[in-house]
């Protein structure tokens, strides 16, 4: 993941190795086929593409979603 997030934003972003935080699951994993089945939802692109489009917005937002304002969207 933070190789990828440095491939999409240009920079080696620093990060160290810790152990695991109380509280922190020790494996995290998914499987798509749930989508597909239920929703009938395929990914088509992978992790680069995820992190490149990601960080695409957040420098394209850099206020996120604007000002909380109060109001609600719909």
């Amino acid at each position: 993941m933070v190789k990828a997030y440095s491939k999409a934003t240009g920079s080696e972003l620093p990060y160290q190795l810790a152990d695991r935080r109380p509280g922190d699951v020790a494996v995290v994993y998914a499987d798509p086929s749930f989508a597909l089945q239920e929703l009938g939802w395929k990914a088509e692109l992978g992790l680069d593409e995820m992190c490149a489009d990601s960080w695409r917005w957040i420098s394209n937002n850099p206020d996120g979603f604007g000002p909380d304002d109060g109001s609600t969207a719909v």
